[in-house]
């Protein structure tokens, strides 16, 4: 049996049984006792197949209270398109440049961005981007000709899922230091996200577990329930 850390063990409140979200979010709050601020992530077991095409979910979801993390983003576009990038916040904006950029190794990136006509340069990336989960894609809004939208949307809280081959989605919803309601807020949001995203071949129970956790402490399990799910 593992051995339970002087963390853990320090871990007050129910983790056994399925919570209320808020209660939940409550727990992992009073207990998120690092040195650092914590992210708070979720973990959402669906019930799908990702092996099959029309079992795949995935799609992207505006926080409302946003992520409390500083998104580097990558933009592949040219002329006033790059210029409406940079003056979005784009860190790095450029075409055959930044593509060389990449393929030499440069990866200081949280999301890539691409307009249409940079597609044919950026599809050259797709091993070094795509195991990566970077590769812009039409379907999660980082190929658009409104890059600037784009840009603004990663940088203000929209967050990438993609079923994993475990039929998971993992991803984090905010900072520890939130307050109540803001992370309720990006729950309730990210749940709903995924419960819209349904694929047409998914059968019986969709939403079949849900917890929540800090990046140092253990999961709460949460009713989906209590979230319409």
């Amino acid at each position: 049996m593992t051995k339970q850390t002087k963390r853990i063990k320090a871990w007050t409140g129910d983790r056994t049984n399925a919570l209320p979200f808020g209660e939940a979010i409550k727990l992992v709050k009073d207990n998120a006792r690092a040195k650092f601020d914590e992210t708070v992530e979720i973990s959402v077991n669906l019930g799908v197949d990702p092996r099959h095409a029309d079992q795949q979910v995935r799609g992207v979801v505006n926080l409302p209270s946003g992520t409390g993390r500083d998104v580097r983003v990558a933009v592949f576009a040219k002329d006033a398109k790059a210029d409406e990038a940079r003056a979005a916040g784009a860190e790095h904006v450029g075409a055959e440049d930044l593509y060389e950029k990449i393929n030499g190794g440069f990866m200081d990136f949280d999301r890539v961005i691409a307009s249409p006509d940079m597609m044919a340069l950026v599809g050259r990336l797709g091993k070094v981007l795509g195991p990566r989960g970077l590769m812009p894609n039409p379907k999660v809004g980082t190929v658009t000709p409104n890059v600037a939208q784009a840009v603004k949307d990663a940088k203000g809280g929209a967050v990438e899922f993609r079923v994993e081959k475990a039929g998971i989605v993992h991803a984090g919803i905010g900072k520890a230091s939130f307050a109540q309601d803001a992370l309720e807020a990006n729950v309730k949001a990210m749940v709903d996200a995924l419960v819209r995203a349904r694929p047409s071949g998914a059968k019986g129970t969709y939403v079949k577990q849900i917890s929540l956790s800090s990046t140092m402490g253990p999961g709460v399990k949460v009713d989906p329930a209590s979230l319409g799910a």
